[in-house]
């Protein structure tokens, strides 16, 4: 890395900006809390998401898993049909940060792992979406974090704008670790966010305004 001076912000989104939890959504639907955890563990887990967040169809996915386990069909099929519950809303602290660097002039970006299918449903609703200069949005693009190839083609977007940007200009947050490890390798700047108030410090160090 060089000692050139971060211009650039990449934001992601769930559990940076977004409160995002299916928590929220199953608390109404299975009351007991070790019955609820184990469902989304085992059954809507991560992993599961994660495949639609790369672009599978929802649809597929949800027919898939519910020939799976049909005897959880109903709260498989609730995971999409009600996928907005799972929205809590913004981040407030993590708003900050966002506000504090656009308000400085900072150029900002985000590269978020979600699903094309319900991305549409936050940017109709949530209008500080049209503020980044552009999300790459990893259902559209059919690839994931942690993939190299995702971060290349953000930079590649990024490049639109400014032609000359190179790798340790640009700083990435996001709440996942492998996600931070992945963008290190390919020579960005990054962190792991899990306090606002250590990101806020470490932005400051390398001269952006929070």
């Amino acid at each position: 890395m060089t000692n050139a001076s971060p211009t650039i912000v990449v934001f992601d989104l769930g559990g940076v900006l977004f409160d995002w939890n299916p928590d929220y959504l199953f608390r109404k639907l299975i009351t007991d809390e070790s019955e609820r955890k184990w469902f989304l563990a085992n059954v809507c887990n991560s992993e599961w998401n994660l495949q639609q967040d790369a672009g599978r169809p929802l649809s597929e996915a949800t027919a898939i898993l519910s020939a799976r386990h049909p005897e959880h069909a109903r709260l498989i099929h609730a995971f999409y049909a009600r996928w907005t519950e799972m929205l809590g809303g913004t981040l407030a602290e993590g708003m900050a940060i966002f506000e504090a660097l656009e308000t400085a002039g900072v150029p900002l970006y985000a590269l978020t792992n979600w699903s094309g299918e319900t991305f549409p449903y936050a940017r109709d609703n949530y209008p500080f979406l049209h503020r980044f200069k552009d999300v790459l949005v990893s259902g559209d693009e059919k690839l994931v974090k942690p993939d190299a190839r995702i971060y290349q083609r953000m930079l590649e977007r990024i490049r639109k704008h400014y032609p000359d940007a190179q790798p340790e200009q640009l700083v990435f947050i996001d709440d996942i670790r492998r996600n931070v490890d992945a963008a290190h390798a390919l020579g960005w700047r990054a962190i792991h966010h899990t306090d606002p108030a250590a990101t806020a410090a470490q932005l400051r160090s390398w001269g952006l305004p929070t």
